[in-house]
């Protein structure tokens, strides 16, 4: 029941499931491109993002110093389970 709790808080944030649903549709994105079309501060974007990359939900890669984010392949069935019932 616990790992249940930890994934609905994850998954409790709007902008999360916003950049799940963007992530959703493109295949890579930059932190600010992610920020633009949520509308709120790098920061606040990054920190969601750490989230979601801590859980495994998201996967990212450096290159020419700026850092992009995308849907693990892998991510967790509870996970996995829990952002199709929303998605």
């Amino acid at each position: 029941m616990e790992r249940w709790e930890l994934v609905f808080k994850a998954l409790s944030n709007i902008n999360r499931l916003k950049i799940l649903k963007i992530l959703k549709k493109e295949e890579k994105m930059h932190v600010t491109d992610i920020s633009n079309k949520l509308g709120i501060s790098f920061m606040a974007t990054s920190r969601h993002l750490l989230l979601l990359r801590n859980h495994e939900v998201l996967q990212y890669e450096g290159k020419n110093n700026h850092v992009f984010y995308s849907l693990n392949p892998d991510i967790p069935a509870d996970f996995k389970k829990a952002i199709n019932l929303v998605l």
